[in-house]
């Protein structure tokens, strides 16, 4: 039995009222939606709340899903599209990432990961990491939503071209372009 049809016996067991087999789903997903949502909503407090957010509309919209598509395909548009309505409805402008590397906590972190790394490798490797998050939130909403998908999510063209309900061709396309301007902003680091 497939990881597919598993969604969709738990998405029938729903359908037919069960609330126990959602939060199944749930548990499987979540921490990928989460994920998901932080390359929008970079305060995670906030991003757990809008993929709750995410998931309370999918049980609300559970009724009228019909399986046309995978059950993680439709709730990443769904998550996808609420963490957009939060920076819309929050007013936000992105959140400088550059704040996040004072986080004492991440800065361990990252030091107990890296202790063999020379002082210039890791300033270095900090840098080309600043580099391409900024290049990814400079991009326009299409390219960074299919690149996301594609190197974070691991999602195949097929998949984001139904979360992202256009031609598998548009995707790769925006794949493309994307990598493009990632590539150019490192190009003086390398």
């Amino acid at each position: 039995m497939g990881v597919e049809e598993t969604d969709r016996q738990l998405v029938e067991r729903v359908q037919r009222g069960d609330k126990t087999a959602f939060d199944v789903l749930v548990r499987k997903y979540q921490h990928k939606i989460v994920k998901l949502v932080t390359r929008y909503v970079h305060d995670h407090a906030e991003a757990q709340d809008v993929a709750q957010e995410a998931f309370i509309k999918a049980y609300r919209a559970l009724p009228r899903f019909r399986g046309d598509s995978a059950f993680y395909t439709w709730i990443y548009r769904i998550a996808i599209n609420t963490a957009k309505n939060h920076l819309v409805s929050a007013s936000r402008r992105p959140v400088d990432e550059t704040v996040d590397l004072q986080d004492p906590e991440e800065y361990e972190a990252n030091a107990r990961l890296s202790d063999n790394d020379t002082p210039e490798r890791l300033l270095l490797t900090e840098e080309i990491k600043r580099t391409v998050d900024a290049a990814i939130r400079s991009l326009p909403e299409e390219l960074r939503t299919a690149i996301v998908l594609r190197e974070l999510e691991g999602m195949s063209y097929e998949e984001i071209a139904q979360a992202m309900e256009c031609p598998v061709g548009t995707v790769r396309s925006r794949i493309f372009r994307a990598r493009e301007v990632i590539e150019a902003r490192l190009a003086p680091l390398l």
